[in-house]
């Protein structure tokens, strides 16, 4: 018999516990903006231990758009220190296989294609500071309208490693002009979610034509009173990874996040390991 799917609005306010085992056994498969709140979601690149080295430095030289927060060993599917049972190969909603740069497939789970070489990489996301926002009585439009938030390719250069190379993706949400210091403000405290915008109000200056027609995800209206703000987007490493036409590696699908037991405030990550079992 098939798992029963389950909306996200019935995952609003379920536990991490309880929206995992969903996740894991297939019965929900969308966006997880909104999801999970206090609790830190990361961006997912799983790639073969030949390019890790190489990969990790270009996270440690580009910062902003790949805030790394977790590396599992290689051919180890857990990340144990962002969760007492998190696994790289099932807990995203959605993954992305890519082949010499191209999409091959698109799956739940990746459990049948794991392989011992493997080493998953977790980066920070920008969903953890939204709550935040919303906190503050920001409204999220992306979350509110059940879409994903869009996502948009730049010209912002970054600092290239080994077949690692190519320039910033960024994410976007409309903000109420009024608002925008305080935005800044909040979502500055969380470095390890790409901290506070790249650029607000003015997406011709960072190579976008048109903020109507998003790379990725769904468009979103931007009202009379508001601007679009963008910030660092941790799709850039898969961006990045298609250019390097590696022969293989895996990402999450964009904006199907995998969720950690992390609280989303701590900085450097620490998992409490008094739940541990």
């Amino acid at each position: 018999m098939m798992n029963t799917p389950i909306s996200h609005e019935a995952l609003r306010m379920v536990d991490v516990a309880t929206l995992r085992d969903t996740i894991r056994t297939g019965r929900y498969q969308g966006h997880t903006a909104g999801l999970a709140a206090g609790f830190l979601q990361v961006n997912l690149v799983i790639l073969p231990e030949r390019y890790a080295r190489d990969f990790l430095r270009f996270c440690q030289r580009n910062p902003k758009p790949c805030p790394l927060v977790g590396v599992t060993d290689a051919g180890v599917r857990r990340f144990h220190t962002l969760g007492h049972d998190l696994r790289a190969d099932t807990d995203a909603p959605g993954y992305n296989v890519y082949e010499n740069g191209e999409l091959a497939r698109q799956c739940d789970n990746v459990a049948a294609l794991w392989r011992d070489d493997f080493v998953a990489f977790a980066l920070g996301c920008s969903f953890t500071f939204e709550h935040a926002l919303m906190n503050a009585g920001i409204a999220m439009r992306h979350v509110d309208e059940n879409k994903t938030v869009p996502m948009f390719r730049t010209n912002l250069p970054l600092i290239a490693a080994g077949p690692f190379a190519g320039t910033m993706v960024v994410s976007m949400r409309p903000v109420r002009k009024r608002d925008l210091s305080e935005v800044a403000e909040i979502s500055a405290r969380f470095p390890l979610a790409h901290g506070g915008p790249v650029n607000t109000g003015t997406p011709s200056a960072i190579g976008i034509k048109d903020v109507e027609k998003p790379d990725w995800g769904d468009a979103v209206d931007i009202r009379d009173e508001e601007v679009p703000v963008f910030w660092a987007c941790g799709v850039t490493p898969q961006n990045v990874a298609i250019a390097a036409r590696l022969p293989l590696f895996i990402s999450h699908r964009p904006g199907a996040m995998l969720i950690t037991d992390v609280n989303e405030r701590a900085d450097p990550p620490i998992l409490d390991r008094r739940r541990a079992t």
